[in-house]
This record gives C-alpha cells, structure tokens and sequence, in this order.
C-alpha cells in the first residue's frame, strides 16, 4: 500500500494560463518525486495591468510505501 500526500502550489506565467500551470509542475517537480497527479484549482490574473497569470494547482505525489 502507498501513502499520497498533496500539496497545492501556484504557478505565474506572463504567457498564458497554461504556461502557469507548468511552471508550477516543473517547479514542484524540482524537489518531489513520484509526483501521481495534478488537478488545477483556480486561473486567474493578477497583476497592475492585469497581465499575468496565476494557476493554483494541487499536486498528489507518493510519500513511502506502507508493509
């Protein structure tokens, strides 16, 4: 059996939503491993004239194995 644990983290991007939720992948991914899934909470923008993007995402990765 295996034990996940999730965490949520925002991702920004001056180019696009999406470039917003893989910013926050990649930089999750820099320091988890056995990352399982991603699941994007919110988009929106941000910002004094409105022009960049933010992505709350939450990230499911496997802490340890169990028996």
């Amino acid at each position: 059996m295996s034990v996940t644990k999730i965490i949520e983290v925002v991702g920004r991007s001056k180019k696009s939503s999406d470039d917003a939720v893989k910013n926050a992948l990649a930089e999750a991914g820099s320091s988890l491993r056995d990352i399982k899934a991603l699941d994007v909470v919110s988009v929106g923008l941000r910002g004094d004239d409105m022009d960049e993007w933010g992505a709350l995402v939450r990230i499911s990765f496997l802490v340890s194995d169990v028996g």
